[in-house]
This record gives C-alpha cells, sequence and structure tokens, in this order.
C-alpha cells in the first residue's frame, strides 16, 4: 500500500516508486475518462433509441480517442481583453484537485495511495477549491456569458456542498471516524450504510449530481442559453482541462459513494473468494451508471427551482438525517 511508502525515511528509491504509482493511476483515470465518455454516449443513445458511436474503430471504440487527438492539434486561443494569466491558471485550478482527491480513496484492502485520518474531510476540503477554477476561468475570460456561467456554478457548487456535506455526517456519527478504511470496516462488522442511512444515500446521489454540474444541474454550462457558459472562450487543450475535471469527479464520486455506502469492497451474500477489487469495480460502474441514466432522462430545471430546491429541500432532509442519526446513536439502536 502507497501508506506504508509514505511513512518510510526519504530515498530516491521511494520517490520513484510513489511517482510510478502516481504516473499508473493518473493513468487509469485518463482510461477511465476516455471510455467513461463513450459508454456515456452509447447508454443515452440506447435509451433515446439511437446507435451512439459506431464510426471510428470497431463500434465506436476509437472515438473519444479521437476526439481528444482532435482538441489537443486545435489552435490554443487566448481572448485579447482576458486576463491572460487567470485565463492560463483557471483550467488547472480545476483539475488539480480532482486528481489529488483520488489519493484517499481505498480501492481494496491493499490498494490505497493515503490512509488520511480525516479522509472525507480531506475529499471535501480539496474539491471545494476547483469552484475558484470555475470562476477564475469564467472571470478570466471577459465574456458575459462566461462569467454568468462562473457566478452560477459558485452559487450552485457552494449551496450544493451543505447537503453533499451533512448527507455523509450520519456515517461519522455512527463509525465515529472520518478515516474512510474504518467505515469501510465498520460496514463489514455490521451492514453497508445505504440501509441505516438511506436518506443520507439519496441525498449524496442528488447533490453529488448538481456538484458534478451534470444534467439536470448543467446551469453553469447551459449550451442553449450561455453557449457552454464558463469555459465559452476556451478551446484546445485548456477547453480539455475543464472537460476532463468533471468525468475525473464522476471517477471520484462514485468512489467516495461506494466506500461510504456501499462497503466499499466488502462482498456481498459471503461471496469473499472473488477479489474486493472486483465488487468495489462492480459497485463503482453501478454508480456510473446512474449518473449517466439520469443525465439521459431529466430535463434541465430552471435557477431558481435548483436553488430553492438546494435550500428549502435538501438541506432540511439532511440535517433531519444527522438529528435522527444522533438520536438513534444516543439510544444505542446504532
Amino acid at each position: 500500500m502507497m501508506a506504508d511508502l509514505l511513512t518510510r525515511p526519504f530515498s530516491w528509491l521511494n520517490l520513484l516508486y510513489i511517482s510510478l504509482a502516481a504516473v499508473i493511476m493518473l493513468g487509469i483515470v485518463l482510461f477511465f475518462v476516455t471510455y467513461a465518455i463513450y459508454f456515456e454516449r452509447k447508454v443515452i443513445g440506447w435509451i433515446q433509441i439511437r446507435y451512439g458511436p459506431n464510426r471510428v474503430g470497431p463500434k465506436g471504440l476509437l472515438q473519444t480517442v479521437a476526439d481528444v487527438f482532435k482538441l489537443l492539434i486545435k489552435e490554443d486561443i487566448i481572448p485579447e481583453k482576458a486576463d491572460k494569466a487567470l485565463f492560463r491558471i483557471g483550467p488547472m485550478l480545476a483539475y488539480l484537485p480532482a486528481f489529488a482527491v483520488i489519493a484517499v480513496i481505498p480501492y481494496s484492502e491493499k490498494i490505497q495511495f493515503a490512509d488520511v485520518n480525516v479522509g472525507i474531510l480531506y475529499y471535501a476540503a480539496l474539491s471545494s477549491i476547483t469552484i475558484t477554477g470555475i470562476l477564475l476561468g469564467g472571470w478570466a475570460s471577459n465574456n458575459k456569458y462566461a462569467i454568468m456561467g462562473g457566478m452560477r456554478s459558485v452559487a450552485q457548487m457552494i449551496s450544493y456542498e451543505v447537503p453533499l456535506i451533512m448527507s455523509f455526517l450520519g456515517i461519522v456519527i455512527m463509525t465515529g471516524s472520518l478515516n474512510l478504511i474504518d467505515i469501510v470496516e465498520a460496514q463489514k462488522d455490521s451492514t453497508w450504510f445505504i440501509f441505516p442511512q438511506i436518506i443520507g444515500f439519496i441525498t449524496f446521489l442528488i447533490a453529488g449530481n448538481a456538484e458534478l454540474n451534470r444534467t439536470p444541474f448543467d446551469l453553469p454550462e447551459a449550451e442553449n442559453e450561455l453557449v457552454a457558459g464558463y469555459f465559452v472562450e476556451y478551446s484546445g487543450f485548456r477547453f480539455a482541462f475543464y472537460y476532463l475535471t468533471e468525468y475525473v469527479y464522476v471517477f471520484a464520486m462514485a468512489s467516495l459513494m461506494t466506500v461510504l455506502f456501499l462497503g466499499g469492497w466488502d462482498a456481498p451474500f459471503g461471496l469473499d473468494f472473488i477479489p474486493g477489487i472486483i465488487w468495489f469495480i462492480l459497485k463503482f460502474m453501478l454508480l456510473v451508471f446512474y449518473l449517466f441514466w439520469v443525465r439521459a432522462t431529466f430535463p434541465r430545471v430552471k435557477t431558481n427551482q435548483l436553488m430553492g430546491f438546494a435550500w428549502k429541500v435538501l438541506i432540511p432532509v439532511a440535517l433531519f438525517n444527522v438529528l435522527l442519526t444522533a438520536v438513534l446513536k444516543i439510544l444505542n439502536v446504532y
């Protein structure tokens, strides 16, 4: 486990191992992003009775690869009146936290980069930095549509972060720990938290979707209103960074939900002979499919509906779940 390497005295060999592991993880995430986009198009096509990608490569498997190549060879254009320094920083500031949060997620008993005692807090704190990258991109573009998209994103993501964080406070109360490995181990000893924390799970599903700026909560992009919103002035690889950020967060969010609510690598029905990483991947893929299914099914909501739902519905429900969990914990029900 990577945590063992991090606790050893510094040596160039350890640094090489850590760097190699980070590169491998980056490759896995990029592979996931490449084919998550492909399968999303296929799922949406299947739901809407269309073919989806089927031209580039066998069964269209190279379509996303071609799209990425197209973005990389496009000209990098920076508007003349944009704040050039912030314009360049915005995409990087949005992407780096998305990749960094993956470090604390345990994928099995032996596969994890860092065993942090406050893993949930680390995830919540670091993912918030992405908001700054999106706002910078919108503001630095010196474009009215872009700044409107950036401001929408700030309002939306800050609003939905409140119920998102509150949704897993019930788990923290039940386990008495912010450590993600401890949370998985607690589910092995009793039951997966999706059952006692079903309210928190549903709240997390909705708020997490809003945090990802995906349909039906894609108001910051809103192609038919803001012609792509905060990244409307971006082209080439800088646009690719913003696009990449969304799907890396799909990876991170689905992984976190698997750990918090679905027992992580814990095998159901006593099927322990199947490796834990296989169970993690199956649960993870189920949650990713949910995100694709929602995008293909629900229409975009209006801004007032979006904000009203967060403050008038999700936050009170999440607060109720925290209070209910605390009462049941005091009564020794958990």
